[in-house]
């Protein structure tokens, strides 16, 4: 299920609020009916969070989305982050737990090769940064799950660019993750 279309019904049949508290107890019981797979070790989180600056204020990621704390662009109810908005320590920190979980999931859906702990945390960099949809249309999880571990290595650098422009930050972090996918 569509996680906003949950989060709707549940505001709905909950009178119209739900509490932050009531929110990360819904996605726990969310998570674990979508079940295990890998997670992003510390290497990973703290690529990760290298390049997701913590930001308690909304800001424009500079091709016009807004974003807040490490990265967050859709809260944990569906709802996208706007202009404007503006969040604690603990829920940037609650908003990233969220981000990482969807997008280790994300991954796990998606890979259908056997990849390591580093090609896995590098792979949920990358799906972080450009999105679920974005990486599972992607040729490099084509070519990763046709066994073509070095051709995917190879796609990173391909997504260097925000808004059709090369941006340098995104050159430097593809380069970062490429690195750790080839590490064995």
């Amino acid at each position: 299920m569509d996680r906003k279309a949950f989060f709707d019904a549940a505001r709905e049949l909950l009178g119209g609020r739900i509490s932050q508290a009531q929110v990360n107890k819904f996605n726990e019981l969310l998570d674990e009916y979508q079940g295990n797979g890998m997670k992003a070790s510390t290497v990973g989180i703290n690529l990760i969070t290298s390049f997701e600056d913590l930001r308690l204020n909304a800001y424009d990621d500079g091709v016009g989305v807004w974003t807040i704390g490490y990265g967050t662009t859709v809260y944990p109810t569906g709802i996208k982050v706007k202009k404007g908005d503006v969040c604690t320590l603990d829920q940037a920190k609650a908003y990233f737990a969220y981000d990482l979980k969807r997008f280790e999931n994300a991954v796990n859906s998606a890979v259908k090769v056997p990849v390591s702990q580093n090609q896995f945390d590098a792979l949920v960099s990358l799906a972080y940064n450009i999105g679920e949809a974005a990486f599972k249309g992607s040729t490099l999880l084509k070519k990763l799950n046709a066994k073509d571990y070095q051709g995917a290595a190879d796609q990173f650098p391909q997504w260097n660019k925000g808004g059709g422009k090369v941006m340098k930050g995104l050159v430097h972090r593809r380069a970062d993750e490429r690195e750790l996918f080839l590490k064995k």
